[in-house]
């Protein structure tokens, strides 16, 4: 690993050749963390930690909350953090190579969210960290497995089925699917957005600067469900690797009654299911209670906190994280 002091992110960038295991994701991709970077995500500055154990390198974008504190590069849009490779053999010695390495460096490190943590835990306690892991939040998703669109659907709750076969028959609200990036439709988008339920956007320019992307690039899913014309309802997915993601979804208030955002969620599922033959949807961060009726998966989110015993201002936080977890505030892993 290379870098120019505490202060400073290093000067090798993550190539865009390196993959998680597992299934792909786009908060994996180069281009996202360069995308957070740019809208001014990075902290005080983006370090990209990584290490080599032969041919294999691994690598964990992190950006710099202060001199010494070190967190995942991630933001509210990100489903996941998790360690990068170029290479496939000995990857949980690079793993440990790179905790390692960064102890010169960091004081305390925090990842969130982590799906996984057994291997970020074993190399980061292989190399010396003192660690304490917690939950922080839910991920609901789907695994078809061998499931074709219709053996799921009627896997899914009685009532969702009903209300999706009355909506849909009373043909109030009229499905535009889309797979390319639209102008005109990203404003409708923004316009149900601002009119739903739901708070501010957080960071829309990025936002669109993604979905953009994601369109030039052939994943983008997106759906537009309108009554006599108006925009009601509006989701942003992508597909990928024989997963779909579901990042954004929304739609205004008086239009409830009839149903759009279940109509529209019903005609999504379907295409990515039946057309892109996806094996895996993901509906993001979160325990709203609507995912449930979607979803047969529910597992915890984690954050990882990692203290590096040889500097002096790691023992109070790591001290407050023991006391908390003993008090029962925190739980461990």
């Amino acid at each position: 690993m290379q870098g120019n002091g505490e202060h400073h992110a290093n000067d090798m960038r993550l190539p865009a050749t390196a993959r998680a295991a597992g299934f792909a994701s786009p908060f994996d991709r180069a281009a996202w963390f360069d995308l957070l970077e740019a809208h001014g995500f990075a902290g005080r500055g983006r370090f990209d930690a990584h290490a080599s154990a032969g041919s294999t390198t691994a690598w964990l974008p992190l950006r710099i909350e202060k001199p010494g504190e070190f967190a995942g590069l991630t933001n509210w849009y990100s489903f996941s953090i998790r360690p990068l490779f170029t290479g496939d053999e000995g990857r949980s010695d690079a793993l440990q190579a790179l905790f390692a390495d960064l102890r010169r460096n960091a004081a305390r490190l925090t990842l969130y969210p982590v799906p996984e943590t057994t291997e970020l835990t074993a190399a980061l306690r292989a190399a010396g960290w003192w660690v304490k892991v917690a939950p922080a939040g839910d991920r609901h998703w789907l695994d078809l497995a061998d499931m074709d669109h219709d053996s799921w659907w009627a896997s899914r709750p009685g009532a969702l089925r009903s209300t999706v076969q009355r909506k849909a028959k009373k043909g109030v609200v009229d499905i535009q699917l889309l797979t390319e990036f639209d102008p005109g439709s990203w404003a409708a988008y923004e316009q149900i957005y601002a009119a739903s339920w739901k708070p501010e956007e957080g960071h829309p320019a990025l936002l669109r600067a993604f979905a953009e992307a994601e369109g030039a690039g052939g994943r983008l899913r997106m759906g537009i469900a309108r009554i006599d014309g108006l925009p009601v309802a509006a989701q942003f997915w992508t597909v990928e690797d024989g997963t779909a993601f579901i990042h954004k979804l929304a739609h205004v208030e008086d239009s409830l009654k009839a149903s759009p955002g279940t109509l529209l969620s019903a005609a999504l599922f379907r295409h990515v299911i039946a057309v892109d033959g996806v094996k895996r949807i993901d509906f993001g961060t979160g325990n709203d209670g609507y995912k449930r009726d979607w979803m047969n998966r529910h597992d915890p989110l984690w954050r990882i906190e990692a203290f590096n015993p040889s500097r002096i201002a790691a023992w109070g936080p790591a001290l407050t994280a023991y006391a908390r977890s003993v008090l029962g505030k925190k739980s461990d892993r």
